[in-house]
């Protein structure tokens, strides 16, 4: 069922109106016409069946059907501090981690990241939404506006529970690591940009409570990297592998 996540408070029979990029995308992109459902899920991740009543290029009617109740999130809380990464590499991070079900991305700006400054905050929002809507996911991660690496540790409420740094050069096997931590509780994940971290970088996560993680013997692209190890993280301590059930109430 197509999925749109609208800003708002809905309930049983409500009559709204859908407008602008999200009727086009109704109307042309899915093809939907009078009579097709949708699902529609608002910002605090309540998602509603709903029946289109007319709908053209510019404007769509739905009423809403009825409170759906979705089990489509990870129990586990994962923010990704990535290190920022040119073109759209940083456009592949952010849709796949989306898929995979981050919580949280906060682009970082390290001493090797060649992206300094960017303007693509709202179409980097814009590629997260996307996602979700493909994915079937109940919210839209956050996408926070670059920090410099310094920054992360000043501000503890960017830091989502325990943390993980990985490092091509070193460190424990990211499995003993995860013995250590708890499956309901936040995660956050540190990952590099072209060229990974220095040294002097690895030694300040260390210090301010990350452990140092391998991804393994070879050298992964830095997209790479942060993909295989959202997928990993949440196959040990998340719902990969495991059945998405829809209850209607």
């Amino acid at each position: 069922m197509p999925r749109l996540f609208l800003t708002g408070i809905f309930s049983e029979n409500q009559i709204i109106t859908i407008k602008g990029e999200k009727a086009r995308y109704l109307s042309t992109v899915l093809r939907c016409s009078r009579g097709d459902q949708i699902l529609i899920t608002d910002d605090k991740g309540n998602s509603y069946s709903a029946i289109i009543m007319n709908i053209s290029g510019k404007e769509a009617t739905a009423e809403i059907l009825g409170e759906q109740s979705l089990s489509r999130e990870s129990p586990l809380r994962i923010t990704l501090l990535q290190g920022t990464l040119k073109g759209v590499k940083m456009d592949l991070v952010i849709q796949k981690t989306t898929e995979l079900g981050v919580n949280r991305i906060i682009p970082v700006i390290t001493e090797r990241s060649q992206l300094r400054e960017t303007r693509k905050l709202l179409r980097w929002q814009k590629i997260a939404e996307e996602a979700s809507r493909q994915s079937g996911r109940n919210i839209i991660p956050e996408i926070s506006k670059p920090v410099e690496f310094d920054g992360i540790f000043n501000q503890p409420e960017m830091i989502s529970g325990k943390g993980i740094i990985f490092w091509e050069e070193g460190g424990e096997r990211l499995s003993d690591i995860l013995k250590r931590f708890d499956k309901t509780a936040g995660i956050s994940l540190f990952t590099g940009p072209e060229g990974g971290f220095t040294e002097k970088e690895v030694e300040t996560a260390s210090r301010n409570g990350f452990s140092v993680a391998s991804l393994g013997r070879r050298i992964l692209r830095a997209e790479t990297a942060a993909i295989a190890a959202i997928s990993i993280i949440q196959y040990e301590l998340g719902d990969m592998g495991s059945l998405n059930k829809v209850f209607n109430k």
